[in-house]
This record gives C-alpha cells, structure tokens and sequence, in this order.
C-alpha cells in the first residue's frame, strides 16, 4: 500500500516471518484489519491461541485506506434506529458507539501510536432539507442523550471548511480523525506480542462447521492448501471476503471508494482542524492532515479498484473541485481506492452466525471505530461475554435482492439513482445515513 500518504507517515505492518501453520488454535480469524487485529489481540490478551489469515497485507483493505474520520455513533442516526427497534434497544447501540470511540483512543494511547490524531467532525449539508434533517436530528441528540446542539448557519460553516457549497452543518467535538493505518501498525505488533499469529497472502478457501468445532482450509501462496482445526472462526474480510461465506456474501456488497491527497498546502482551507462529511448519498469527505495535506475523498464504483493512481485522481478531482473551486488543479502527492462492504440497511453485522461461526462485516463507511470495537466484541463473546453481542444482533441485515450474483447490477443502479438524486437535491433518505 505505498500509493497512500498512510505509509509515507507510519510504518507497514509487517509480521514476524512464518514458515508453517499450525495444525490447531483455538480460534482462526479471516481478516487482516482492524476488526481481524484487535479481535486477535483481545482474544491473546485472555490466553486464546488465535490465528490470523489475510488474502494480502495487513490493512490492505478499506482498514489501511480509508478517509480516517472516526464518527461516533451507530452508522444509522438513533432516530432510525428507535424508530425500528425501540428505545432500549437504540439507547444501548448509542452507549456502544460511544464505547467504540472511547476505546480507539485508549488503544492508541496504550499502545503509544502517533496516529495524527486531530478532534472535531463537521457534517455539512448539501440542500436546505438535509440542514433542516440536521438541525432537527441535534435537537433529538441534545433532548435524548444531553448532547450540546453545535449549529453553523451558511456563514459559520464555509468559514469552518472554507467552502461555500453548503447550506450549513453541525459540529461535532467527540469524533474526529487519524491516520488508521498507523492504528492497524500498533494493533498488529500488540496482537503479535500478546501471542497472535498472523499470516499475510493467506487466502482462507473453505470453513466447516461441525459439532466437534470448525475446521479451516488455507492456502498461502505459493504453497498447497492447510487444515486448521479450531474452536472458533471470525469472517472479519468486510468487503474481501470473495464468497467464503454465503450467509455474509448476500448480505455485504463490495464496494470501491476513491481517495486522493494533495501536496502540502500553503493554508489549510479547514483552519479548526476538523474533518468533514458533506450529506450526499455519494458522499465527499475530506480533511487536512498534520502534513497540511487535502485528503479528499469522493466517488464510488464496483467492482476491482483500480490500481493506477492518475486514474484515482482522475476519479477524484471533479469532487474536490465542486466543493474547492481554487484548488481544481492542485497536485496530487499520491491517490488510491479501497474496498469496504456496505450492508442493505447500512448496519453492520455483528453476529454469531451459528455455534462456532461469527462474522463482523459492512461497516458500510463507518469501520475506524465500529470495526476496532467489534473485534473486541467478538473476543469477548468467545471468551464467554456475550452481553455487548447480543446487542448487535438486533440491527436489521437482510439479504440483496437475487443473492450474490446480483450484487453488481444491484450496486450500479444504486449508484446511477442515488447520484441522480445528488443532483437533483432531494431529500436524503430515512436516517440521514452516509455512505
């Protein structure tokens, strides 16, 4: 992952060499990112012998690529959220997306990551109804959860971001943002060190649950196919997990998002220092790094991310430029795609798919803090503690309609309306989910 400025700032993770599989652990995680490590390192904490197979590098997926805005938060707003499940249900997912927060920050304070981490989260409003959505979802958060309603009128908000495309926003003091390949550099040696193994181009082909426990077929590359038997399997691949599993491969579409950075900028246009997320479907992301770089994100596709940058920045430069008109042809020091996995409702699913079979996956944009957090929540069911767990299991995740193979001209139609709607300003959808 040498095209993100992530590597430029922190290390690669790298594992120690490893020359053999073992025959036996105790759980076998499939997914090398930030749900994979930290379930890995919380599962080593507690004495499980946990290994960790990933297709390619350590983070390499959408875990290492990423806008690295961490919101707190449910990916669907608790409005939806009551609305569905009732407010008991919706008033623990709040506390648990607070927990999420909370433990990103000890982790890298424990750990001793420079994660460039910088506070505050603006989400700004692309029409007048999404600011009215906004403004009325405050109110909501304010008269729930004590939460300060923090309002930028048009005025304020392009003084913030140093845009005038938007209507206006909210500002947010709990999330903010971080270099999170750095926060997948700090997990993986902590996994390790705890007892963790962890094998990169390891491609999980096959997982058989038995009553007796699970069985694992992995092939590294270049070498023949290896049984693992285990206790326990974690599906952590989010939007990577090719198949494996059908119970998660109807309910996660992949789907590819396109980053760039800038060179470092004269002035930062964000002078708080903040991140933002704007309220289109097709959503624009951007935030100014410690190096005063733009990372911008913007546009979606489906299917294998295109592995030219020029062709990401091309993707990339009609966004910026709508919302940064004078820096429409700025330079770009490095631009990439990554894959994350996207669910119908746009909850996750954290579940004990049966006895021996979880799954943490479609984190659908929201995975920095969601992600690290499930990995710990499926550690701690494992280990006996299904309290947290039990709570995630009643967000809503059914199925695409047709299964699996209509996953790509359901996601074209989806992107071809959902930017029609963009254009036309209309009303966001129920939940004022971002994307």
């Amino acid at each position: 992952m040498p095209d993100t400025v992530y590597a430029q700032d922190a290390p690669k993770p790298a594992p120690a060499p490893r020359h053999d599989m073992p025959e036996r652990a105790d759980v076998v995680v499939v997914g090398g990112g930030l749900t994979g490590l930290s379930a890995a390192l919380h599962l080593a904490r507690v004495g499980r012998r946990c290994v960790l197979l990933e297709t390619g590098e350590l983070g390499g997926g959408a875990s290492g690529r990423n806008g690295g805005q961490l919101h707190p938060g449910q990916r669907r707003d608790q409005v939806w959220l009551t609305q569905r499940l009732g407010e008991a249900v919706a008033d623990s997912l709040w506390e648990l997306g607070s927990e999420a927060v909370a433990l990103v920050h000890a982790l890298r304070v424990e750990l001793g990551a420079d994660c460039d981490w910088r506070p505050g989260v603006i989400e700004a409003a692309h029409s007048p109804s999404a600011f009215d959505d906004a403004r009325a979802y405050a109110d909501h958060l304010h008269e729930r959860y004590g939460v300060p309603p923090r309002i930028l009128d048009r005025v304020a908000l392009a003084e913030a971001i140093g845009s005038r495309r938007y209507v206006g926003g909210t500002y947010d003091d709990v999330g903010g943002h971080l270099n999170p390949l750095a926060l997948v550099t700090a997990l993986a040696g902590a996994a390790e060190a705890a007892g963790a193994q962890l094998f990169e181009t390891t491609l999980a082909e096959r997982v058989d649950v038995a009553a007796k426990g699970v069985r694992v077929s992995a092939r590294r590359r270049g070498a023949s196919a290896h049984v693992i038997a285990a206790d326990a399997v974690l599906l952590a691949g989010n939007g990577t997990l090719s198949g494996l599993e059908p119970r998660v491969a109807t309910r996660v579409l992949p789907l590819v998002n396109h980053i760039a950075a800038t060179l470092p900028l004269d002035a930062s246009p964000i002078p708080g220092g903040e991140a933002v997320a704007d309220t289109r479907a097709v959503i624009r992301y951007f935030r100014v790094d410690s190096q005063n770089r733009l990372v911008f994100g913007g546009g979606e596709s489906y299917g294998p991310p295109p592995t030219d940058a020029a062709a990401v920045g091309a993707i990339v430069r009609p966004y910026l430029a709508e919302v940064y008109p004078g820096l429409a042809d700025v330079p770009f020091a490095s631009a990439w795609s990554g894959t994350l996995g996207i669910t119908r409702t746009r909850c996750p699913l954290i579940r004990r798919l049966e006895p021996g079979l979880y799954a943490a996956v479609g984190y659908s944009g929201q995975g920095v803090g969601l992600a690290t957090f499930a990995g710990k929540v499926i550690a701690d069911a494992i280990a006996g503690d299904t309290a947290r767990l039990d709570v995630f299991e009643h967000l809503p995740v059914p199925p695409y309609p047709g299964g699996a193979r209509f996953l790509g001209p359901l996601a074209t139609l989806a992107m071809t309306w959902f930017a029609l709607r963009d254009r036309l300003s209309l009303p966001t959808l129920p939940g004022r989910a971002r994307t």
